[in-house]
């Protein structure tokens, strides 16, 4: 107990300088440890995990066909819709405008 009762001077021991291999090798052994480490933490994935995925995959690509075919068909109904709608109106300018022409062309048969 004595020893620790003595106070030196310079409380701190000189360190000798250690190998720049050395220090990479204790460095890549680190972290070699530590992903170890995590493995052992993680455990194994269960299998159900895993099929749940791949449900997920499949039902993800379903949706996928689904929406790209319910847009399709929106996008078929917009245009006959649109046709039909332009096929009215044409029809209707064409009775209108032949009335209109008519009379027009008769004006100047009233007129004299």
């Amino acid at each position: 107990m004595s020893f620790l009762l003595i106070r030196r001077p310079n409380g701190y021991s000189k360190v000798d300088k250690e190998d720049p291999e050395e220090i990479i090798h204790r460095r890549a052994q680190f972290l070699i440890n530590k992903v170890l480490e995590r493995a052992e933490s993680m455990g194994k994935p269960s299998y159900l995990r895993i099929r749940i995925r791949r449900l997920k995959v499949r039902f993800g690509r379903r949706l996928k066909k689904l929406k790209k075919s319910a847009l399709a068909s929106i996008s078929a109904a917009k245009i006959g819709v649109y046709k039909q709608v332009i096929g009215q109106l044409r029809n209707c300018k064409s009775l209108f405008g032949r009335k209109e022409a008519t009379i027009a062309n008769l004006s100047p048969f009233l007129s004299s």
